[in-house]
């Protein structure tokens, strides 16, 4: 096994491991459903978010959450992933207010059809968490 075997092996079971906290079993129906048109990209998805970024130490996976649910929402054309992330945020122990909240806040600097696009996404998680 080269050296660059062995990082690259060592960020994609970082990755494993992070978006397993994450996203619990979530993550391995996305990695699955990649599996017939791109397994390359799935590694990537693995490695690079959850084994470099979401790995770093500054903040926890929480308040990675938190962002990255304000990011989706304010992009406005993210809807399935917002989906994933909510559930992610409830799974790291965001509540269900202090979702809401954060969407409600994207009303200010992504606009109204942003936030009520995140508003209706969350819904549906809720629903369908029971």
């Amino acid at each position: 096994m080269t050296h660059q075997t062995q990082i690259d092996e060592s960020r994609y079971e970082t990755g494993l491991r992070v978006l397993s906290e994450v996203d619990g079993a979530a993550g391995e129906k996305v990695v699955a459903s990649l599996a017939g048109i791109a397994p390359e990209f799935a590694r990537y998805l693995i490695e690079f978010p959850f084994g470099d970024i979401y790995a770093r130490p500054g903040l926890g996976l929480r308040e990675r959450e938190i962002a990255t649910i304000a990011a989706l929402a304010a992009m406005g054309n993210a809807r399935p992933q917002l989906k994933v992330h909510i559930a992610a945020g409830l799974n790291v122990g965001l509540s269900r207010e202090e979702i809401v909240e954060i969407l409600i806040q994207m009303a200010v600097y992504a606009g109204f059809p942003a936030a009520l696009n995140g508003l209706f996404a969350a819904e549906e998680v809720f629903a369908e968490e029971g």
